[in-house]
């Protein structure tokens, strides 16, 4: 047996990188077509960018509860969200549920201690590189970080949001955010996260001019570690 695992979701390309992880990596311990249990739920992204362009929290703490009520009556054991952004609401949403959550910026920290990095480069959305999400979970395992200057955060937002979260990853906005990724290294960084979960699909560890951490799948692996209890294969069918 395995706990269920429930997906809150918001946008679609890192939702369903996140899925494919879960269920792809599982079958290394699991066994041949093996995988955890796992629901997911989203509102429409576009509840969600209404909210977050109002700065209304609540609001997004609110979409997030009730799609962990659903997970939960769909027999969710505890919860990811696959979406940075989001977690500036993950406080209010994990205090009124009554399953646990796992947060993706302690995983990505945790991550980062084990490796042994020290200052970390932070690319994400607007609200997420300017906010509190990755700044607080870094500190508390007393890591630096970076985020790029402002030109550099208004057209990593707009290409996120105007292509990424679209599916579209083009070779000109691979080379503009190994650009900015150079400029973080010139800064002393030592690794970066990305942090949207879309940037894993444009950005890789082989065309990164520094390591990545990959939220959506550090997040996915330790979903799969709490959830996991591996049974046997039982060949191919």
């Amino acid at each position: 047996m395995s706990e269920h695992i429930g997906i809150v979701a918001c946008s679609a390309e890192g939702a369903a990188l996140c899925y494919r992880t879960i269920c792809q990596e599982a079958q290394k311990s699991m066994g041949r077509y093996e995988h955890p249990e796992v629901s997911m739920h989203t509102h429409s992204l576009g509840r969600y960018m209404r909210l977050i362009r109002a700065g209304d929290w609540e609001g997004v703490a609110g979409l997030m509860i009730s799609s962990a009520g659903k997970l939960a009556a769909a027999g969710a054991d505890f919860f990811i969200c696959p979406d940075n952004t989001i977690h500036q609401a993950f406080d209010t949403a994990a205090a009124r549920t009554d399953r646990p959550w796992l947060h993706i910026a302690e995983e990505v920290a945790a991550e980062a201690r084990r490796q042994g990095h020290r200052r970390l480069g932070i690319l994400g959305t607007r609200f997420l590189m300017e906010g509190p999400v990755y700044a607080r979970k870094l500190g508390e395992l007393y890591l630096e970080h970076a985020v790029p200057d402002g030109d550099q955060r208004r057209r990593i937002d707009e290409i996120i949001f105007s292509e990424l979260i679209q599916g579209r990853f083009t070779d000109a906005s691979r080379s503009y955010f190994q650009e900015v990724i150079r400029k973080l290294k010139d800064r002393g960084c030592d690794a970066v996260v990305l942090g949207c979960t879309e940037i894993p699909l444009l950005v890789t560890p082989e065309s990164s001019p520094l390591p990545v951490l990959d939220s959506t799948r550090l997040l996915a692996r330790a979903a799969l570690r709490r959830a996991m209890v591996p049974i046997s294969a039982e060949g191919d069918i």
